[in-house]
């Protein structure tokens, strides 16, 4: 029984680095210069291990047919210390080449290739993460011009959302609001489509409603002079007033709003030596008393905006699905289930049921340091370092594309899904992808044993296992699937997750089961906004729970996170610095906190390793301009929030901004 991503069910355990070791499938990429010697136990035998000779260093060497490790002395059953892998050589080394390029290397490639990027990742870094064998996933293989017709239906998605906004409330949209009603969506979506969600309760989203229901009657934005602060005053008091004449409101609403309003007015006409202070308090005040009566008469109108968005989405998503499976009809592809058996093992990337449809030519080229891939009239881009990245992921991951025949069309879609996720405005989007400096991943593997991020992309990825939001595309480039469907029995993770509050808590909380659940040495070190007017639900939890062993938190403008478009913005613009504090929480286990207990010195190393990456920034970054606000309005639920530089600043009711993603 086999599949395009699933090779066969022996041949899927063997991809596996199982503690256990019980198939025999061989793999593709075994060297085939080497000289099997079987001078080995048959439990070794069993787990992939076969005794060859290094041609170059003229002596033998182990190597692991499920995992492509190699080591230099006998290997121990159940022990995955990786060592350098022999140099390959002979023949082993020409299909490396053929492979690793399976398009025609230009002068300009050649040139561009000079140029030693930087790296911001450590792809041999192996998993100690373990879980149940899992079978594979019923997602539809991804295709160009299925991914075509979906960035086309988000986009006039976006595009009815911003009209809906602007039609019945009179406001544009929240910045970044729609990017977290995806987020928020797909926390409790059951539907069926990777990105839009479908089939959600409830059917309203809290997070859309609170944010449209924040901008209303204006939007407040930050607040520097005294004259701003004095017009932004003026300004909400007439918006209110004509809010509450125009819409259906009841008498003693009408009666509140138009008496403060008047009060308001009075106090502007008479009072010229106010400070930018006292506008802000009087802001304050006037909000606090006609907040609620504007809400009452706006809450049907935003819960329409919100319902109408959800039911568009429905129908876009029931289309994509329908072109899909006629796409796999048409090629005669229909889904295979593999048997799993139940037993532990090193987890392993996403695998699918259904086989890869055949793909289209995607057009490649580079121009300067720049890989531009172009697919009916649709480019993409990203830098020459991310490119090879992705080939080395892709390398390690999938299973059903040895020649890399399927490698740019994958490519393709996997930088449109994100480039759509993101939004087209300038910097939009970006703090979904944010990451952690590249200091603080090595101290975070050397002190605590971490080698996986619970939310990341193959994009923004430091470590090559990783949890992602898109499983049916990222697992061909080592995704384990969203992280609130995965399950590890043990090991050490590291979570920055989008700052949108309804992702978080449900974080939180399948952290704590996994924790409750096993004996196995578990651990999650969670970097969090340290938000604290008022809190998050999820950070008073997380310091609540019982399996909090420490926190500590990075002080605001004294540390930096990588940017979201790291795979295509210049090497200057790489890092921007928190304009927030940072929460750092370590939920374990007994065996977790015995095996990686976060003691003095290895905290210390932690702190130094954020001080090492420190460098001076002109600026917080790009997205403290663009990016998600977090508004606080006296009498409203506060906004979600999902930024990268984003800060809580409680002096003004204003733009609040936070950091990263990765992935639902």
């Amino acid at each position: 029984m086999t599949s395009e991503n699933y090779r066969t069910v022996k041949g899927d355990a063997g991809m596996v680095m199982s503690p256990t070791g019980s198939s025999t499938q061989g793999s593709p990429l075994t060297p085939s210069t080497s000289k099997p010697i079987q001078e080995l136990p048959d439990e070794l035998i069993q787990a992939g291990w076969a005794k060859c000779w290094s041609k170059r260093e003229n002596r033998p060497y182990y190597f692991n047919r499920f995992t492509n490790q190699s080591l230099w002395e006998m290997p121990v059953l159940g022990q995955h210390d990786v060592i350098v892998r022999p140099p390959p050589t002979g023949i082993t080394l020409f299909y490396y080449l053929i492979i690793s390029k399976p398009w025609n290397s230009s002068s300009e490639d050649k040139q561009g290739q000079a140029t030693t990027p930087v790296v911001y990742w450590d792809l041999d870094v192996q998993t100690n993460a373990v879980i149940k064998e899992r079978t594979t996933f019923d997602y539809l293989p991804p295709h160009p011009e299925i991914e075509l017709q979906r960035a086309q239906l988000t986009t006039k998605l976006r595009q009815h959302y911003h009209e809906l906004c602007s039609q019945r409330e009179g406001i544009e949209p929240p910045r970044e609001s729609f990017n977290r009603w995806l987020l928020e969506r797909k926390v409790v979506d059951k539907g069926v489509d990777p990105l839009l969600p479908s089939e959600c309760d409830p059917v309203i989203s809290p997070s859309m409603f609170r944010e449209v229901m924040n901008d209303i009657p204006i939007r407040l934005s930050r607040i520097k002079y005294k004259e701003e602060a004095r017009k932004l005053l003026f300004k909400y008091a007439e918006a209110a007033k004509k809010m509450i004449d125009s819409r259906n409101a009841t008498p003693d609403s009408r009666k509140v709003v138009k008496w403060n309003v008047e009060d308001t007015m009075n106090w502007l006409r008479r009072d010229h030596s106010a400070s930018k202070e006292d506008y802000m308090d009087r802001l304050d005040h006037l909000r606090k008393q006609c907040g609620p009566h504007v809400t009452a008469v706006a809450k049907d109108s935003v819960e329409g905006i919100c319902s109408k968005i959800y039911h568009i989405s429905t129908e876009y998503v029931r289309r994509i699905r329908q072109a899909h499976l006629n796409l796999l009809k048409e090629c005669n592809i229909t889904a295979e289930s593999p048997e799993v058996q139940d037993r532990l093992v090193y987890c392993y990337p996403v695998r699918l049921s259904i086989p890869s449809p055949p793909q289209p030519r995607v057009e490649l080229h580079f121009e300067n340091d720049i890989a531009c891939l172009r697919y009916k009239g649709e480019m993409v881009k990203v830098n020459r370092g991310h490119f090879n990245k992705l080939e080395l992921l892709y390398r390690y991951s999938c299973i059903d594309d040895p020649r890399f025949e399927k490698f740019l069309s994958r490519v393709w879609c996997l930088i449109k899904r994100y480039q759509v996720m993101f939004g087209s405005g300038v910097n939009e989007g970006t703090g979904l992808q944010g990451a952690l400096p590249v200091p603080v991943f090595e101290a975070l593997n050397k002190q605590f044993g971490v080698s996986f991020e619970c939310f990341a992309s193959p994009l923004n990825c430091y470590f090559k296992q990783f949890c992602s939001a898109f499983p049916d595309i990222d697992g061909f480039f080592g995704s384990r699937g969203p992280f609130l469907s995965f399950s590890p029995v043990s090991g050490s993770f590291e979570a920055n997750p989008p700052f949108c509050e309804e992702l978080m808590d449900a974080m939180v909380m399948h952290f704590e089961e996994l924790l409750e659940r096993s004996s196995e040495p578990l651990s999650f070190i969670i970097f969090v906004p340290e938000w604290r007017d008022p809190p998050t639900p999820a950070l008073t939890r997380m310091e609540a729970s019982r399996f909090r062993r420490h926190q500590m938190t990075v002080p605001a403008f004294e540390h930096e996170y990588r940017s979201g478009s790291q795979h295509i913005c210049k090497r200057e613009e790489m890092y921007y610095k928190a304009i927030h504090g940072t929460a750092v929480l370590f939920l374990q286990n007994d065996a977790g906190f015995a095996k990686w207990e976060p003691t003095t010195e290895r905290i210390q190393e932690l702190l130094v390793a954020y001080k090492i990456s420190g460098r001076t920034l002109s600026s917080p970054g790009p997205s403290c301009a663009v990016a998600g606000d977090r508004d606080f309005k006296p009498g409203h639920e506060r906004s979600a929030s999902l930024d990268t530089s984003g800060g809580r600043d409680s002096s003004s009711p204003v733009d609040k901004s936070a950091p990263e993603m990765a992935n639902v």
